[in-house]
């Protein structure tokens, strides 16, 4: 027997949330046959069998958290038995007839059965040393809820210490609703969320009663401050990844001083050369000349000449980084991420392509690696890929800069004091960390962006 646990997954990441679990209980396994999929503060990562077996037990369940080094299954040599599970020498499996009554009972731990001697007669139906429901003993009780991780008494969202599954208490929670008014099928008297399924028509009772709409009028029609609403809602819980840029978003409020300044950049001159050279482009690369090679060619070039947007501040010291790993922010359905390219200056336009449409595959397809994140200095967003026209982006804390693009659209430019034209004109943005970057930094820095796209042969020259 072998115990499956969360592996290392990075210096900064001690958690992890189970998404799903390929394998169920009983199924074999092969060694390096992924087992569940994992989601971090970052990335997805898989979870794999460290040996061939059979998958005897599942600990946790989807939804839950587990931290680094925690068992979450057990994996047995052994192949198993003719119901589908295997035997194991620490876990007595239920018997049929009462896994026939609770379709998702677990097995009980020997040690938990023997935490406190029967004090009444069980019924026949249920093994001995197992009471039904709330007639077990409370040092039986409170052992089983050890078993299950859950401390000993503990009142869990008002179930007055009823036992139950994290994933039920957690869906009690989003639904407020009251455990002790969903019956239970488990002889230990554990609910889950199965039981909740099976209740759905009893319509439990909700922990705080929706207020009266009358009751709203005469406190000025605002809603309650519990929540509650007279019309249809949903409640959608926050993923990990989604927590996560929430607090980092903050926090990047809160420690930098952050300001944006803008400008506007012509785009008629890489427009052409796109239009002139995609063919001949494609044809020797194999991919699109796209619009961000030039805009990763220009960060390069304008932070050689302002070297401080390209550090970042640790306690009482300015790190100026004479490397450039540039981040290109990528969005994905499981929320914005930030993959790396490194060493930008010495690719070419081609190596650009290649390198961000690779990144972008793997964000996408939940590929991306802990280290494609990792060690950014400076960072570029695309706003204008959906339409924006000017927006102010938020600094991807410890970078104290990052680059705003946005749509493209034609507008009226003077080109001298009696003429002017429709031209494809964007807006881009720089927010910078005002604690070592100073406005005319900040702005000299927009601006050689800005004659660098405007006049892209000198790319090659700055490179």
């Amino acid at each position: 027997m072998s115990e499956v646990r969360i592996p290392e997954l990075a210096e900064s990441i001690t958690e992890a949330t189970i998404v799903n679990w390929l394998k169920a209980e009983g199924d074999r396994v092969s060694q390096g046959e992924v087992l569940a999929e994992l989601e971090t503060d970052k990335v997805n990562v898989e979870l794999s069998a460290e040996q061939d077996g059979t998958l005897t037990k599942i600990l946790r369940e989807p939804g839950d958290t587990v931290q680094v080094g925690e068992v979450v299954a057990i994996i047995s040599q052994g192949a198993g038995n003719e119901e589908g599970t295997a035997a194991s020498p620490d876990i007595e499996a239920v018997p049929a007839d009462v896994k026939a009554a609770s379709p998702d009972i677990e097995a009980v731990p020997a040690d938990v059965k023997a935490a406190s001697p029967v004090q009444t007669p069980a019924p026949a139906h249920v093994p001995s040393g197992i009471e039904a429901n709330a007639a077990q003993p409370a040092s039986t009780a409170n052992a089983v809820r050890s078993a299950y991780g859950e401390e000993a008494g503990a009142d869990t969202h008002g179930e007055g210490g009823r036992l139950a599954t994290p994933a039920a208490r957690r869906l009690a929670r989003e639904l407020n609703i009251d455990i002790n008014q969903v019956r239970g099928q488990d002889p230990l008297g554990r609910i889950t969320v199965e039981d909740f399924k099976a209740n759905q028509t009893g319509q439990p009772q909700a922990r705080q009663a929706k207020a009266p709409a009358a009751q709203n009028r005469q406190a000025g029609g605002k809603a309650a401050s519990s929540g509650s609403f007279d019309k249809p809602v949903e409640h959608i819980p926050l993923t990990r990844r989604r927590k996560t840029i929430a607090e980092r978003l903050v926090n990047a409020q809160h420690t930098a001083a952050m300001l944006t300044t803008f400008n506007e950049v012509d785009m008629t001159a890489i427009m052409d050369v796109r239009k002139r050279r995609q063919e001949k482009f494609v044809k020797e690369h194999n991919i699109k000349l796209g619009f961000m090679s030039f805009f990763t060619k220009a960060v390069v070039g304008a932070l050689k000449f302002f070297p401080l947007l390209n550090a970042e501040i640790k306690e009482d010291e300015i790190l100026v980084k004479k490397f450039y790993d540039i981040g290109i922010a990528v969005s994905t359905n499981e929320g914005l991420v930030v993959p790396v390219v490194r060493d930008a200056d010495r690719l070419s336009f081609a190596g650009l392509e290649q390198a961000i449409a690779g990144l972008a595959e793997k964000a996408r397809n939940k590929k991306l690696a802990l280290s494609d994140l990792q060690g950014g200095t400076f960072t570029i967003t695309n706003g204008g890929t959906f339409g924006s026209l000017l927006s102010t982006p938020i600094l991807n804390a410890p970078q104290v800069g990052i680059l705003g693009m946005h749509k493209i659209q034609l507008r009226p430019v003077a080109i001298d004091k009696e003429h002017s034209e429709n031209r494809p004109m964007m807006y881009i943005a720089l927010s910078y960390d005002h604690r070592i970057v100073d406005g005319k930094e900040a702005v000299g820095f927009l601006v050689k962006v800005k004659e660098l796209l405007e006049d892209p042969e000198t790319l090659l020259l700055e490179g």
